[in-house]
C-alpha cells in the first residue's frame, strides 16, 4: 500500500485545528492518520513554523512561509514590541534573582559539608576506631 503524502498546507491546517482545541481523535479519524503523526506535526510546527513541516526527502525552500508561533502564547493576540521587551526584562530580573538564591544555598551547603567533614574521625584501616560512634546503649 503506497504511503500517503500530505502537502505542507494540509499539515498546517491540521495543526492549526489542533491548536484551536479541536478533538485530536476526531481529527485523526477524519484525516485517516494516526494521532502520533498529528502530534509530530504539531511539535515540528511549534519548533520551526510551517517550514519545518516539509516531507521526507524534500529540499528546504529558501522562502519562509510563516514564522513559528510562540508556544507559550498559542491562540493569544500578539504582543506589542514594547510589551514584549518589558516582559523579557521582567523575566531576566526574575531569573537573576533565582540564580542569586541558588548561589546562596550552594554556599550554605558547601559550608555545612565542610563542617561535617571536619567533625568526622578518619578510619585509617583495620583495628582503627570507627568514624562514627556505636549505636549500642
Amino acid at each position: 500500500m503506497p504511503r500517503r503524502r500530505f502537502r505542507r498546507e494540509e499539515k498546517v491546517a491540521a495543526v492549526k485545528r489542533m491548536l484551536a482545541g479541536e478533538n485530536v481523535v476526531a481529527l485523526s479519524r477524519e484525516l485517516k492518520i494516526s494521532r502520533k503523526m498529528l502530534y509530530d506535526w504539531r511539535g515540528k510546527y511549534l519548533g520551526g513554523g510551517a517550514a519545518a513541516l516539509r516531507g521526507p526527502g524534500q529540499p528546504r525552500k529558501l522562502v519562509e512561509i510563516e514564522p513559528p508561533p510562540d508556544a507559550s502564547v498559542v491562540g493569544a493576540a500578539p504582543l506589542q514590541p514594547d510589551a514584549e521587551l518589558a516582559k523579557a526584562r521582567a523575566r531576566i530580573v526574575e531569573l537573576e534573582r533565582k540564580i542569586g538564591q541558588q548561589a546562596l544555598e550552594l554556599d550554605f551547603f558547601q559550608q555545612a559539608l565542610r563542617q561535617v567533614g571536619e567533625k568526622r574521625r578518619p578510619s585509617d584501616g583495620p583495628g582503627a576506631k570507627p568514624s562514627t560512634p556505636s549505636s549500642r546503649r
